[in-house]
């Protein structure tokens, strides 16, 4: 081959065609043994130069631009000059990354198995999933600008309910006995079950993935049966709509879609199946069949009213249009302003006095053809299925019915061995009704993982005033937030899994490393394509916004207070304790074979050292950043503390909230003052400095691992130091009292016990605390409850009070920090006998209060809670709060140490 150019790589905006970009590159041909000149796009682009193999999995909006492309053509020249020319195949393997914004990757590798292995895994099995998790049933790619399907039902016995009957959206109260995956796995597929009271069906629906050998390098084949059931209470001949809809975003000449058996449109519909054609950039070309009732047992309603005569019911109906492109999302109001224009018609030619009956009236007109958005309409009597199979052009063959059943089936049995082998429940929950639940919490967990795109609201005017320096910092800063001239940002992509469908179907930054926890136990690889979308979100100064609302659907779930995200608002970092735990895995015993498609950087050691070194800049960014804008005071006043420098406190801070805290309205000291000392906020920097060591050795940083090893011991000292109250055995904040010195405020409840949550006390040295801490767990009058641990204590006079979100309920995330560290304690022989006795109990009760209070609550209503009640243990607040509740499948799996003591790994 020619010697490498760095301007075959250069990316040259004066290439750009067809609005998108475009380079020229230089490809090996091995059979013709000739290197020759091709264009391609990103999405598709695969080259080798001198025995380094690049694969881009990227598009022109995540990969963001010119100054990404830089940002690779300088890693190729740094590899060049490293590595020097490899030999394919020859010695250890040799890989670099450059990151996507979209959390894929370009992978430089000088073994082309290692970077097939990555493409497969990134492009592959997860390309396609239900990743619009706000709906009950909404299926897209992890591409921009591309294809969106969803599904609409609703019964049509009578005129008045229909329209507020029409599913779409998941939202709360909206008479549904319980939804969610049953079993579900993001790389194969899985079974969703919908319990419609409110329309007297249940929805099952069955998604299934053919990503295997002969799926071609477009993600696959994917196909979804749809059944519905009538309900015990409803009649054997219940009249149901299903609406199915397919549209797309971008439209324009690489990006189309129409229905291409227009020609068998008669009679008002379609007699068989009806099959859509597309194209889109990162797609290919691609067929969507919605399947007639061939091989099935549906019926139709049959109709006296003259209307019959126009429209066949037993047809399948479609209705094809172009709307705007900033409408295509509103996929409810487009169908309802279809359905008016057929009302309307049917009213004008039949009168209101003699309207067809509601299942007929409420259909859409037949007309098929090219448009961005498709609606296919199915009436039904009684029970039904049908199937929806998208087939890739890349792929060998099309999916048929027969391919989904067998699919379906064989997801069932999968999941349940691999769950089994990874998460299956220890006594005294070891049988099937515990079996059952952990399944479903954790399938929908895996099911509310999402892919957004969009732009978002940001502040950056950094007014003075957000440093809150000053006494009444919060009405300055409130004055500064209603001037500022807040702009738009982005689009940006991020993949990433949610709290709650209904309520928060959006990305948490504090939420999602309490997400990722049972994940990274399950597929280590999505896992960890989870966190570097995160990470492709930080800006140069070390900031992620801690609510990722990108877009107007997004936006439109969130009230226009909340919407802007200030670049000096931090949030707990927990991405930290996924990345600890990644460390820890690389090095445990290796996986075996069988674990390549979930954990191919395990597999892979030099792989996995790619990653790491290509994240660490970034957390070390992050990490740097939160110190700087969440710094404390701790010289100005009389404080006594070896270090003058580990003191924090969180901004965005007002007398009644500390929303960044991720603990609301947990009580603090009042009125709010600037020289508050947070030890929540300490701990937090404390857990990344442990991360930040670990990684660093691992990567054999040597200068930093001593960094941060120096300033981890500042953070234990002062946390000591500044923020331990010996009267009330428990860690506090501090501030400044009204005669300018330094006091404790002690609120006892989570607040309290984060350095001991977050594993920053040594069970040797740090016994006598830890002794006070057990005690004020376990204490009834304090924070013991029989649902678990309380959030403030039941003595504290702001106990229960005000808008009481994080002022007693039970929160599982935290009582998870608290039953992890419960059961290391128990375990540990340097903690002392009494230490590890004491926390045995403490341990084995609370978690078995845990796993009944949420398994009983989930059999009564259906769903999982945010937060549940200290005094009944009934769940409350926001439901189907499948995010960080589902880590009750990790206690499940916790040890049974009531008969003695067993070795088990640090939770966190």
């Amino acid at each position: 081959m020619a010697p490498y150019d760095r301007a075959d790589y250069v990316y040259d905006p004066e290439k750009e065609e067809s609005g998108f970009d475009r380079r020229t590159a230089r490809t090996f041909d091995s059979d013709a043994g000739a290197s020759h000149t091709t264009k391609r796009s990103p999405t598709d682009l695969e080259r080798r130069y001198d025995g380094w193999e690049a694969t881009p999995i990227c598009n022109k909006e995540s990969f963001g631009g010119k100054a990404d492309y830089n940002q690779v053509n300088e890693l190729m020249d740094t590899l060049l000059m490293q590595n020097g020319k490899p030999e394919v195949g020859a010695g250890p393997k040799k890989c670099a990354m450059a990151g996507c914004k979209n959390g894929n990757s370009i992978w430089f590798c000088n073994d082309p198995t290692t970077i097939a292995d990555i493409e497969r895994a990134s492009n592959q099995s997860l390309l396609w999933g239900p990743y619009r998790p706000n709906l009950y049933f909404g299926v897209r790619p992890r591409i921009p600008e591309s294809l969106l399907i969803g599904l609409l039902w609703a019964k049509v016995e009578d005129y008045q309910s229909v329209q507020h009957n029409f599913r779409h959206t998941c939202e709360q109260h909206e008479g549904m006995a319980g939804y969610g995956w049953e079993r579900y796995d993001p790389r194969h597929g899985g079974v969703q079950t919908i319990h419609d009271a409110g329309n007297q069906i249940d929805i099952t629906t069955s998604f299934f993935k053919e990503t295997g050998e002969g799926s071609g390098d477009r993600g696959g084949n994917w196909g979804v049966r749809i059944k519905g059931v009538p309900r015990a209470d409803a009649q054997e001949d219940l009249k149901s709509t299903v609406v199915f809809y397919a549209s797309t975003e971008g439209q324009g000449l690489n990006n189309r879609l129409e229905v291409k058996n227009v020609d068998e449109l008669q009679g008002g519909g379609f007699d068989g199946d009806v099959v859509l054609k597309g194209e889109n950039l990162g797609l290919g070309e691609y067929k969507i069949v919605v399947k007639g009732d061939e091989g099935t047992e549906n019926k139709h309603p049959s109709v006296t009213h003259p209307s019959g005569s126009e429209k066949d019911l037993g047809k399948t109906l479609v209705k094809s249009s172009t709307v705007p492109e900033d409408a295509i999302w509103q996929t409810k109001p487009i169908l309802f302003a279809m359905l008016k224009e057929q009302i309307d018609e049917y009213v004008e030619k039949y009168t209101k006095e003699n309207p067809p009956p509601p299942f007929q009236l409420y259909t859409i007109k037949s007309e098929a053809g090219s448009g961005n958005v498709h609606f296919v309409q199915k009436v039904f009597e009684g029970a039904f299925e049908f199937d929806v199979l998208f087939s890739s052009s890349a792929a060998e063959s099309e999916l048929a019915s027969s391919d989904l059943s067998k699919g379906i089936s064989e997801i069932v049995k999968t999941f349940d061995t691999r769950f089994d082998s990874i998460f299956k429940p220890a006594a005294p929950f070891n049988s099937g009704k515990y079996l059952d639940f952990s399944k479903s919490l954790f399938s929908n967990l895996l099911g509310g993982i999402g892919y957004f795109h969009g732009n978002s609201r940001v502040d950056r005017s950094y007014a003075p005033e957000y440093e809150e320096d000053n006494e009444g910092f919060w009405e300055e800063a409130a004055e500064a937030r209603a001037r500022a001239d807040v702009k738009l940002e982005g689009p940006n992509e991020l993949f990433t899994s949610i709290p709650s469908r209904p309520f928060f179907p959006r990305g948490f930054l504090w939420d999602e490393g309490f997400h990722l926890m049972p994940v990274v136990d399950w597929d280590i690889d999505l896992t960890l394509q989870i966190v570097k979308s995160w990470f492709a979100l930080i800006d140069e100064d070390g900031w992620i916004g801690r609510e990722q609302i990108l877009g107007a659907e997004a936006r439109s779930k969130v009230p226009e207070e909340f919407q802007v995200q200030y670049p000096h608002y931090a949030n707990p970092p927990t991405l930290f304790f996924i990345l600890s735990a990644f460390v820890d895995k690389l090095t445990e015993t290796a996986p075996s074979s069988k674990d390549a498609e979930y954990s191919p950087q395990l597999l892979d050691k030099e792989v996995a050292t790619s990653y790491l070194k290509e994240l660490y800049p970034l957390l070390k960014r992050h990490y740097n950043w939160f110190r700087k804008t969440q710094q404390g005071d701790i010289s100005s006043y009389d404080r006594k503390a070896v270090n003058t420098k580990e003191g924090y406190r969180w901004r965005g801070r007002t007398p009644r909230h500390i929303l960044t805290s991720g603990l609301d309205d947990y009580p603090r000291a009042q009125p709010p003052h600037p020289g508050e000392l947070h030890v929540d906020a300490i701990s937090w920097v404390g857990l990344m400095a442990t991360s930040l060591q670990k990684i660093g050795l691992f990567l054999n940083e040597k200068e930093d691992v001593e960094k941060y090893t120096k300033q981890l011991t500042g953070i234990r000292s002062n946390i000591a130091d500044l923020h331990w109250s010996e009267k009330d055995g428990v860690f506090c904040d501090a501030t400044i009292d009204e005669f300018e010195e330094n006091s404790l405020v002690c609120h006892k409840g989570y607040i309290s016990l984060f350095p001991f949550m977050l594993g920053l006390l040594d069970p040797a040295d740090d016994g006598n605390k830890i002794a006070k801490i057990l005690a004020t767990i376990g204490n009834k009058e304090e924070l013991w409850s029989e649902h678990g641990i309380r959030s403030l204590s039941i003595a504290d006079e702001a106990y229960g009070t005000d808008e009481n979100y994080w002022r007693s309920p039970v929160w599982i995330n935290m009582n998870y920090l608290i039953v992890s560290r419960l059961v290391a304690l128990a375990q540990d022989p340097t903690a002392g006998s009494d230490n590890q006795k004491t926390a045995t109990k403490l341990y084995t009760d609370l978690r078995i209060n845990l796993v009944e209070t949420v398994y009983k609550s989930w059999k009564e209503t259906g769903f999982a809670w945010e937060q549940y009640n200290p005094e009944t243990g009934a769940g409350q607040r926001t439901q189907h709060f499948t995010g960080w509740t589902s880590m009750i499948v990790k206690i499940l799996g916790m040890p049974d140490l009531s008969k003695g003591s067993a070795k088990v790994r640090d939770e966190l």
